[in-house]
């Protein structure tokens, strides 16, 4: 399955693209902009390392909730996909040894989604799973983009951006299909649709908030402030 198929539960399609097309503006800015410069990326993987560590966590509990003891194939998918996202924070924080520095303190935008999901996946899993739904596709649309600015920053090399190609998604690893798949054959009933669908949205005001951190963009820097 992919993106476009129209079986799919057509409200979280829609949220998704909207999140994209959200995200590749910030990259057609940051393109004309200064580029991805050290600074932006060192922040952008600080804040990577902080909202990765100890996501494992939030999808073991997904996994254990009551409403999916039924729900085998999908328990099965969250407890393989703990174990895979479990040590990326690691892989963020090598990139940062081999950029020559160290993780930033952790961004409050990061706090406010670790205390979110923290209070609300033991009783509604589907809205952490709503959020992981926008995570793992948000960069799809931007691919050229990203490997663009990649391109034009002489100091990166092959050891300091492993956790910006492996989230990449080739074609061993797509999170992005894999978790739509998974919700897809679940069988999930109205009300767990719209748990799906608050996830995304709130996952997508978030994530956006702490891409807008890592990068500094004026434009989106200014409306924050006027906001």
């Amino acid at each position: 399955m992919t993106l476009k198929s129209t079986s799919f539960h057509k409200p979280i399609l829609e949220l998704i693209s909207s999140a994209q097309s959200e995200f590749k503006s910030r990259m057609e800015q940051m393109e004309n902009c200064g580029g991805l410069t050290a600074e932006r990326y060192t922040r952008y993987l600080s804040m990577q390392y902080h909202l990765t560590k100890g996501v494992q966590r939030h999808f073991m509990i997904c996994a254990s909730h009551p409403d999916f003891s039924h729900k085998l194939a999908l328990r099965e998918f969250l407890f393989k996909f703990a174990l895979e996202e479990e040590l990326h924070f690691k892989i963020a924080e090598k990139d940062l040894e081999n950029l020559g520095t160290k993780a930033l303190p952790k961004p409050f935008d990061v706090e406010l989604w670790w205390s979110y999901f923290d209070g609300i996946v033991y009783d509604k899993p589907l809205v952490r799973l709503g959020a992981t739904c926008i995570l793992e596709n948000i960069s799809s649309s931007s691919g050229a983009l990203i490997q663009n600015l990649m391109k034009q920053a002489s100091y990166l090399n092959a050891k300091n951006t492993k956790f910006i190609t492996i989230h990449q998604h080739g074609p061993n690893l797509d999170h992005g299909n894999e978790i739509l798949e998974a919700l897809h054959g679940a069988d999930l009933n109205t009300s767990q649709w719209n748990d799906v669908e608050t996830g995304a949205r709130n996952g997508t005001l978030m994530y956006l908030r702490m891409a807008d951190w890592a990068l500094q963009l004026p434009a989106f820097t200014k409306l924050k402030t006027a906001a």
